[in-house]
């Protein structure tokens, strides 16, 4: 697959829009493309979209930048041709957290997503926190059992990131999925990111980013990266999409 240089790339750990955050979303800001800033809430679709537009909204607010939404919330939205041709327009693009599984069966595929994707590939800044993040990748860890949270299966998700499944709020939680994400999609690379932090491309390289650390699994090696350190281990964002 060949690779490029695109927009800035965000895969942030997961309690965005909340005080620790500021490092990695200034950045975003300042590398956002010509165009409107669109909060994307599908991963909230099920619980409460609105209040995590309002709060993006809030946020980014003491950065300069007035974001709006994306409404895309169900499959019949992520087809949309208005909203295609409203995202294809976009600076800026950052997917909430919430259902991981969701954020993959809505847009994968989709017209919104290869907008969204192409702006990104333009120039366009691109964020993903906790469920957004995972849905970056080439796989989305889902829940396997119930009750156990920690026993996860994988999706397939947007598969901007080739073989590559994200683990957020890896410092409190995130950290017990390591056995059953393993099991799931073996050989590919797990990508730890603590709450408030970010794994950031930009300038074609990846950097740690936040007040905690960002950790790459692949097999027995495990490495951490300290806010501010470059990450080694962690494939470049692809530039064309595998075939959805």
């Amino acid at each position: 697959m060949l690779r490029i240089m695109a927009g800035a790339l965000a895969l942030v750990g997961g309690d965005e829009f909340n005080p620790g955050n500021e490092e990695q979303d200034r950045m975003l800001v300042a590398a956002a493309g010509p165009g409107p800033a669109y909060v994307v809430p599908t991963a909230a679709a099920r619980q409460d979209p609105e209040r995590s537009v309002q709060h993006a909204i809030a946020w980014f607010k003491q950065f300069g930048l007035d974001v709006m939404e994306l409404p895309v919330l169900k499959r019949k939205d992520a087809e949309s041709a208005v909203l295609a041709e409203r995202a294809r327009e976009g600076g800026f693009f950052y997917l909430v957290g919430g259902d991981p599984g969701l954020v993959a069966q809505v847009l994968r595929g989709s017209a919104v997503w290869r907008s969204i994707f192409l702006a990104w590939r333009q120039g366009a800044a691109l964020a993903g926190s906790s469920a957004g993040a995972m849905a970056l990748g080439s796989d989305t860890l889902v829940r396997a059992s119930w009750p156990n949270r920690f026993n996860r299966r994988a999706i397939d998700a947007l598969g901007l990131m080739p073989k590559t499944a994200v683990l957020p709020h890896f410092e409190t939680f995130g950290h017990r999925w390591i056995e059953s994400a393993q099991a799931a999609v073996p050989g590919h690379t797990l990508l730890g990111v603590d709450e408030r932090s970010a794994a950031v491309w930009t300038d074609g390289e990846w950097k740690a980013v936040g007040p905690g650390s960002v950790t790459v699994i692949k097999g027995a090696k495990t490495a951490q990266f300290a806010s501010g350190s470059r990450i080694s281990g962690l494939h470049a964002p692809l530039r064309i999409l595998p075939k959805q």
